[in-house]
């Protein structure tokens, strides 16, 4: 049986696949151990604004102050006005203040969250690569704070939150940042998702304690029911069910972007930060490949895991397909 990393080199064997070096995870160093981070937030729309709470609520052990920046100064001032009177009685120091940032200082921190999205396509859409539509909306975008970062002599995590993630982390790294110091976060909620439908249907319980998830954000999302009693029928059951979860919540009326903000964003973030295994993407061969993995001093420790022929063979696909919409991004760039 092959392992995950057979896709970018055959024969590499079981020991997990690091990205990055130590030079790279300079800003992931505890310098004493409990050292926190500053954390920037661009962008307060319905994801960002929703991360920026689990952020809040949450990263009291690891974030001292949480920066936010948009274009909109009324949106700005009203999360530094409702933000900083979220507390707990007594312990006022205990969760991290948030702070409006100027432009100018909006790389001066650990990690830079972009959350900016300039508008997705109907979900009654079908004639047209919706991926490469949110590309060609966002990818501008992406790069142009990129080039900003880099200008900046930015030496932090640039997280990409927006969609397409793994095709705009690379817009990101084309536009001059370092890879390692990339990460795209959307498939911690296809995890989440497949996790909500296996509580549900017994079927898929194995998930739970077996399961994993691999690719992007998207169509080619791969969920594998178990990694040592794999079932293909019920992994692509599963699979299906997850990827239409989306289209299911816009159904009920509603856009669907809490759990994408939580799971993908604050608590994978916090992750990050804390040094945990979480799902989110990074550099694997030519492209962007979300997996398993978590950040060291080291650089960062991809999950390796000896798969089942049919499950790599899907993984492949997924692999491919990324690497297909790489090349059309670069003809759109």
């Amino acid at each position: 049986m092959p392992y995950l990393t057979d896709l970018i080199a055959p024969g590499m064997g079981p020991a997990n696949y690091m990205t990055g070096t130590s030079a790279d995870m300079e800003w992931f160093r505890r310098e004493p151990k409990k050292e926190k981070k500053r954390v920037h937030v661009m962008a307060l729309g319905d994801v960002g604004s929703t991360l920026l709470l689990g952020l809040k609520l949450l990263g009291g052990d690891c974030i001292h102050t949480i920066g936010i920046f948009d274009v909109r100064k009324e949106f700005e001032a009203r999360f530094e006005f409702e933000m900083n009177q979220v507390t707990h009685p007594g312990a006022y120091g205990g969760l991290p203040p948030v702070e409006i940032v100027p432009e100018e200082q909006l790389f001066a921190c650990d990690v830079f969250v972009f959350c900016a999205s300039r508008g997705v396509p109907p979900i009654s859409e079908t004639k047209m690569d919706v991926r490469m539509a949110q590309y060609e909306a966002n990818a501008g975008l992406v790069e142009l704070y990129a080039k900003k970062a880099v200008a900046a002599g930015f030496r932090g995590l640039f997280a990409v939150v927006s969609d397409p993630v793994d095709p705009l982390c690379l817009a990101a790294e084309a536009a001059g940042l370092n890879p390692a110091r990339i990460k795209g976060y959307g498939l911690g909620v296809m995890n989440a998702r497949a996790a909500y439908y296996a509580k549900k249907d017994a079927r898929f319980a194995s998930f739970l304690s077996e399961g994993a998830a691999f690719g992007p954000h998207g169509s080619d999302l791969v969920i594998a029911n178990s990694l040592t009693h794999y079932d293909d029928t019920l992994s692509r059951e599963l699979t299906d069910l997850t990827v239409r979860a989306n289209v299911a919540m816009r159904e009920m009326g509603f856009k669907p972007y809490l759990a994408p903000a939580l799971s993908s964003g604050a608590l994978s973030i916090l992750a990050t930060l804390r040094g945990e295994w979480h799902y989110s993407s990074q550099k694997f061969g030519r492209i962007f490949l979300g997996a398993k993995n978590r950040v060291t001093e080291a650089g960062i420790e991809v999950e390796n895991p000896l798969l089942p022929q049919e499950l790599y063979e899907r993984i492949e696909k997924a692999y491919d397909g990324l690497c297909l919409l790489a090349e059309k991004a670069e003809n759109v760039r």
